[in-house]
């Protein structure tokens, strides 16, 4: 028998041709794998950061908490000081002449400046303290927020 016969022939090339497609079949087998474990291990990593971005988050929020707490009860100081009368508003003015909703008083500090006192000023100082209290609270929320991003920014 020849090794030139055509059908010897066909045989060797069907041959190199199975064994090609077989290598080729294994070796995308083999690499899907690879993938598969490299997607697995990205994606762990990826929930860990993800589970350290939410402690922080959560960190900077119970911050935001007490520091809001403490706020609230220097402000319910505050307002029971100035419902009692043991503080009183007062504002710094240019000239003693002043209009009939405001009473002139002299400050007690040495530099004998003219202050005002609103009338009602229980409830104007109430006012001024919830206007205060609530730009306070935002520029803590404000500041905080971006604590929280630098921090998380960083962590990347």
């Amino acid at each position: 028998m020849s090794l030139f016969n055509p059908w010897v022939m066909l045989a060797l090339i069907c041959a190199f041709l199975g064994v090609g497609a077989f290598s080729y079949s294994k070796g995308e087998d083999a690499e899907f794998d690879r993938q598969q474990i490299r997607i697995a291990a990205l994606n762990a990593k990826a929930r860990e950061t993800e589970q350290n971005m939410a402690n922080v988050a959560n960190t900077y929020a119970e911050t935001l908490r007490k520091s809001q707490n403490a706020a609230r009860t220097k402000e319910s100081k505050l307002r029971a000081d100035v419902a009692s009368g043991a503080l009183r508003l007062s504002i710094p003015t240019q000239s003693s002449v002043c209009s009939t909703s405001v009473t002139a008083v002299t400050a007690g500090s040495d530099d004998g400046e003219t202050r005002t006192e609103p009338s009602g000023s229980t409830d104007v100082a109430a006012d001024l303290l919830q206007i205060a209290s609530d730009g306070d609270s935002a520029i803590r929320k404000l500041n905080l927020c971006i604590e929280t991003y630098q921090t998380l920014k960083e962590m990347k």
